[in-house]
């Protein structure tokens, strides 16, 4: 089920904190990476909730393992972002995750991954996914 009611505001990196959440937008050779929770028919990207003990980056890294068997990646901040659903808010980082090889998803709450040319119309979050993934291009186009 999209969640559509989702909205972000997106901010410089490292600009809103304390942050809750972190996103990974991740390519894997030029193409876009997706996870499908288990639960779900919707594409979304890799994240969660940072653990007390882990930096961003630590569960960035961490999220995209186990959301999608990535072992290795580079990481690039992106942004910081503002996710607003009335009365709720939180705040979250987005890192870019350059895959360098694929992995075998563990067994989570994913139930599979899928590489796209172009992001896919049923994402979890559409107001929200289009928005960070572009930011994220920005970041690896100038990486070119």
């Amino acid at each position: 089920m999209a969640r559509s009611d989702l909205q972000c505001y997106i901010h410089p990196f490292g600009t809103l904190n304390p942050v809750k959440y972190v996103v990974v937008c991740t390519f894997f050779e030029g193409k876009i990476l997706l996870s499908r929770h288990r639960e779900r028919s919707t594409w979304e990207t890799q994240g969660g909730h940072i653990e007390p003990e882990e930096t961003a980056l630590d569960a960035a890294k961490r999220e995209l393992y186990e959301e999608s068997g990535v072992k290795k990646a580079e990481f690039y901040p992106v942004c910081d972002y503002l996710g607003v659903n009335p009365p709720r808010q939180a705040n979250g980082t987005v890192y870019l995750a350059v895959a360098e090889e694929l992995g075998t998803l563990p067994h989570s709450e994913m139930a599979e991954t899928a590489l796209f040319d172009r992001l896919p119309e049923n994402l979890t979050y559409p107001n929200v996914t289009p928005r960070l993934f572009g930011a994220a291009a920005d970041i690896l186009n100038s990486l070119k």
